[in-house]
């Protein structure tokens, strides 16, 4: 089934058609412009690394949607999905394509979202900076060639000018920074901030308006799959580990960040991986380490005179950042899709210490889990964020999900259902205490835990089920400390981890009111007694 993305019919072609546009540079091309033009700093690694100033991270506030008579009644309006008048978007596109009409050089690059065929988006993304150019490059899927590039006839279109600096009062924005996609002008906008991540969620809020319209779900999550062809995805939040957890070296990656479910299977929506790179170690992660070479894009890494890279320094911001190419891992899929998945990974960083490391879900807790989206906002993911912070993100994906919360769950769910997957809760977040007194779980142990869990040695463990959240927890793992499996267990004051739990019991039921009456018989099924 072909998506039908209409025409992109936009202002922006003639600057493209310009002498001083850039079409499809090489990654060297890329890294000398960007070199030559003092934007970046290259590394012992062969990375070359950029300072984004002071956004370095996203900007959810300054994130609108064109409020069309055509999508109106299928956006969920709201404080994540801001709407905003054609007309505003149409006088701030004028302004943004006259500013960088005067630039002496602009950066052009063609390429896909989405590895199936039958759903792919074309993309033309403008960039004032190389290094965004060569982000670009980076996270979506590149053609085989300048000749396939000159092919496309894209579908959407994402013009990023950082430099341009919109005024609230006259340009009808929040701040001088802005990120607004109109779905019929089929252009995503971008001025005002210089991290690079903006054009990657863009594109992929886009799709996630897009697929289900065709009956495909769209996830956060990432994908790996094994040598006997069995598929896990692990849904989760910026910094729950999903990146971290999906790069196996006995398991081969389908992707680390985006995907879509549909008839065939599941596929990679990108062409890179964005992992989070601080506190990164070659022992504790060797993939993606290894990955971080010539062609990948670091982000507020701090680098010393001799361009060597220090993953623990936190100077610029929690949030530092790769990018690179998805083939940068050695053992990936090859396109990057694969069957319909075996077991589904819930992540989440409980910041209150008191979720089990690993849990069991029922059909009815999955759908339940998967609405409520619990994690912590981890430091530097979003502007103000400096420490962990108890977050409900719809889906594990809220603020990329243009449509209502239960199109995307009925759509899981009917998967769930047909491909009778195992679906588990991880907390990679806290034991032994609430953030500040206990500690972070030891991601050896995690790893453990989700390898029994996908090589199905977990389907029937013997369980058993704790008295405040109702979930099942195994009573043992092997290599992986029982103390720990029972989060109770793990707390030295039980009085206080009642408290603590019962605690979030409460939010986890306040947040549930939102979706409203007709989720009542799956909070009763799923939900905490």
């Amino acid at each position: 089934m072909t998506i039908d993305m209409g025409t992109n019919n936009t202002k922006i072609d003639d600057i493209i058609a310009k002498d001083t546009s850039h079409f499809q540079l090489s990654t060297t091309e890329l890294y000398n412009k960007i070199l030559e033009r003092d934007e970046g700093e290259l590394t012992e690694l062969g990375a070359i690394n950029m300072k984004t100033g002071k956004y370095t991270g996203r900007s959810p506030k300054d994130k609108f949607i064109v409020d069309d008579p055509e999508i109106a009644d299928e956006v969920d309006w709201g404080d994540i999905n801001q709407p905003i008048s054609e007309e505003v978007f149409l006088n701030l596109y004028d302004k943004v394509v006259n500013y960088l009409d005067e630039k002496d050089e602009l950066f052009v690059f063609n390429g896909y979202a989405g590895s199936d065929k039958d759903s792919e988006l074309k993309l033309t993304v403008v960039n004032e900076l190389a290094w965004h150019n060569l982000f670009a490059k980076t996270m979506f899927i590149r053609p085989e060639s300048v000749e396939e590039a000159e092919s496309i006839n894209p579908e959407f279109t994402i013009i990023s000018a950082p430099t341009f600096k919109a005024d609230p009062e006259v340009d009808g924005t929040k701040s001088e920074t802005f990120i607004i996609t109109s779905f019929k002008h089929k252009t995503i906008l971008i001025g005002g901030t210089e991290y690079a991540g903006e054009m990657k969620k863009g594109i992929f809020s886009v799709m996630n308006y897009l697929l289900p319209q065709n009956d495909i779900m769209s996830m956060h999550c990432s994908a790996n799959v094994g040598d006997k062809g069995d598929v896990a995805l692990f849904f989760g939040l910026s910094g729950t580990g999903k990146t971290t957890l999906s790069a196996d070296p006995d398991r081969k990656l389908i992707g680390d960040d985006e995907h879509g479910w549909n008839e065939n299977g599941v596929f990679n929506i990108e062409g890179g991986c964005y992992a989070k790179a601080i506190n990164l170690s070659k022992d504790k992660e060797p993939q993606i380490y290894s990955a971080l070479k010539y062609g990948t894009v670091l982000e507020n890494v701090v680098v010393d005179e001799h361009g060597d890279v220090d993953f623990d320094d936190n100077k610029y911001t929690e949030n530092t950042r790769a990018a690179y190419p998805i083939h940068h891992i050695d053992n990936i899929v090859v396109p990057s899709k694969a069957a319909h998945p075996n077991t589904i990974i819930f992540l989440t960083a409980d910041a209150f210490g008191v979720l089990p490391p690993i849990s069991k879900l029922t059909k009815s807790q999955a759908m339940y889990h998967f609405l409520s989206g619990f994690t912590s906002k981890l430091a530097g993911t979003e502007r103000g964020i400096t420490e962990p912070e108890p977050s409900f993100s719809t889906c594990f994906g809220a603020p990329f999900l243009p449509l209502n919360a239960k199109v995307y769950a009925d759509l899981l769910g009917k998967l769930i259902d047909e491909h009778e997957v195992d679906v588990y809760l991880v907390n990679t977040g806290w034991t032994g205490g609430k953030y500040g007194d206990g500690k972070r779980i030891d991601l050896k142990y995690t790893r453990q835990m989700v390898n029994q869990a996908i090589s199905g040695e977990l389907k029937d463990a013997e369980y058993e089920q704790d008295d405040i959240f109702g979930l099942n927890i195994p009573k043992e793992i092997e290599d992986v400390p029982s103390k720990i499996l029972m989060p109770k267990n793990a707390w030295s004051d039980a009085e206080a981890y009642d408290e603590q739990a019962k605690d979030l019991v409460n939010r986890f039921k306040e947040n549930f009111k939102k979706f409203g009456e007709e989720t009542a018989d799956l909070e009763k099924d799923g939900g905490f007694k």
